[in-house]
C-alpha cells in the first residue's frame, strides 16, 4: 500500500522563551541566511582599520561585528573566490584539459602560463588561488564560459543564488572596473558557501601547492600561498588576498577553532593581517557550539497495519550549530513529518526533516529516519 507522503508542520521549542518560527518550505534554498539590514554591527573589544569589514559565524550567517557591511566597493582579487567556486563545481563533473592561449594572458599577478601548455581545469584553480594568477582566472573563464563576458554572467547568477544582493562581477580576476564591486557582507556569504566545498577548502588551506601539467609532459610547478594568515593566525584555513590601487588591500579569511568556523572580511585595510588575528581572538570568546540534534531525540508517528501502533523517527546524525554565548535558548525547531506511516517500515528510511531556526533564519537542518 502506498505511503502517505504529505508533510505536516509541527513546531516544537527546544528551550523555554523561544519564539515560534515561521512556516518554511520543505526544500531549503542554498542561501539560508536572511540579509542583515543594518550598516554597523558594533561589538565590544572589536575594531579594525578597514573602510568596510564584517565578522560572521560561518554556519549561521550571524554577524558578530562589522561596519559599512553593505557598502559597495572594489574588491580586487578576492573576486577569484567566485571564479574558483564555479570552476571547481564544473570540474567535479568535467575536469577538462585546458590549452593555454595568448588570449588568457593578463596584467598583474600571474602563474606565468604559456601559450600551448595544457593543464586540467582543477590544476589551474590551484595556481589561481595560491598566487592570485590573473592569467589563470582568464583561463578558467574562457575554458568554462567560452568568453570572459559569458563567464561573468555565470558569476552573477551564482551570486544571486548565494544571496549576494549588492554585488556585480565583470572580470574573473578582480582587475578594476567601475561596474565590478561587492560588499563585505556579500563576500562573507560567498566565503561561507565556498568553504563548504571540500576541493576549494583543500586548496586554500595549503601554504603551498604543486601544479601538474599535461603538456609539457612531467612539468611540475610549486607555488606558495600569498595568504600569510595560514602561518600568523591560529586555526586559519584560508581564504584569499587581494590588492589593486583602487581597492586597496582586501582580505577574506576563515578560521576554525574547536569545531567553530568564523569568517572575516576587510576591504581597503592597510593593517589587515593584524586586524584579522585580533578580530578572531575576540570573536571566538563570544560564541559557543551547541548540539541541537542527537540520536536520543525521538518523534513518535502513528503506524497503520503493523504489529505496533507507532514508529519512531530519529535525527540521521548529530548536528551542532554555533551561537552567541547566552543565546542558545532562542534556537527553535520545526519538524516536517508525515501524519502517519503504513507498515511495514524499513530501518533508516528518510521520512522527514527538522529545521533549526534562530531569528527567523534556518541555522541547521537534519533529516529524520526510521529507528
Amino acid at each position: 500500500m502506498k505511503k502517505i507522503v504529505m508533510f505536516v508542520l509541527v513546531v516544537s521549542l527546544i528551550l523555554s522563551g523561544c519564539t515560534m518560527a515561521q512556516d518554511l518550505p520543505v526544500q531549503s534554498p542554498i542561501n539560508l541566511f536572511s540579509e542583515v539590514s543594518v550598516q554597523d554591527v558594533l561589538s565590544e573589544g572589536m575594531s579594525d582599520s578597514a573602510s568596510a569589514s564584517v565578522v560572521m559565524i560561518a554556519d549561521t550567517g550571524d554577524v558578530l561585528y562589522g561596519h559599512n557591511i553593505h557598502e559597495k566597493r572594489a574588491i580586487a582579487s578576492i573576486t577569484k573566490i567566485m571564479t574558483a567556486v564555479i570552476a571547481l563545481e564544473y570540474a567535479a563533473k568535467n575536469d577538462m584539459k585546458v590549452k593555454v592561449t595568448e588570449e588568457m594572458y593578463a596584467e598583474g599577478s600571474s602563474m606565468y602560463l604559456k601559450a600551448g601548455e595544457i593543464l586540467y581545469l582543477s590544476e589551474i584553480v590551484k595556481g589561481m588561488m595560491a598566487v592570485s594568477g590573473n592569467d589563470a582566472a582568464n583561463a578558467v573563464a574562457i575554458a568554462v564560459g567560452g568568453t570572459k563576458q559569458k563567464f561573468a554572467a555565470m558569476m552573477n547568477r551564482k551570486a544571486v543564488e548565494i544571496g549576494m544582493k549588492n554585488t556585480s562581477f565583470v572580470t574573473p580576476s578582480g582587475l578594476d572596473d567601475e561596474n565590478h564591486y561587492s560588499t563585505a557582507y556579500d563576500m562573507a556569504l560567498l566565503c561561507a558557501y565556498a568553504m563548504k566545498n571540500d576541493s576549494f577548502r583543500d586548496i586554500v588551506s595549503q601554504k603551498s601547492v604543486d601544479v601538474s601539467y599535461v603538456e609539457p609532459v612531467g612539468k611540475m610547478q610549486t607555488l606558495y600561498n600569498h595568504n600569510k594568515l595560514l602561518s600568523l593566525c591560529d586555526g586559519c584555513i584560508g581564504i584569499k588576498t587581494g590588492f589593486t590601487k583602487k581597492a586597496g588591500r582586501t582580505l577574506t579569511s576563515c578560521t576554525e577553532r574547536d569545531g567553530i568556523r568564523i569568517i572575516a572580511v576587510t576591504l581597503n585595510d592597510g593593517n589587515d593581517w593584524n586586524d584579522h588575528c585580533k578580530l578572531y581572538d575576540t570573536a571566538f570568546q563570544k560564541v559557543e557550539r551547541i548540539c541541537v540534534a542527537d540520536r536520543k531525540r525521538k518523534i513518535e508517528i502513528p503506524l497503520v497495519g503493523g504489529e505496533t501502533e507507532t514508529v519512531f523517527l530519529v535525527p540521521e546524525k548529530e548536528l551542532f550549530v554555533t551561537v552567541r554565548k547566552g543565546e542558545k535558548e532562542y534556537v527553535c525547531e520545526q519538524i516536517y513529518a508525515p501524519n502517519f506511516l503504513y507498515a511495514p517500515t524499513e530501518k533508516n528510511t528518510v521520512e522527514g526533516r527538522i529545521d533549526y531556526i534562530m531569528n527567523e533564519k534556518v541555522v541547521g537542518s537534519v533529516r529524520l529516519i526510521t529507528e
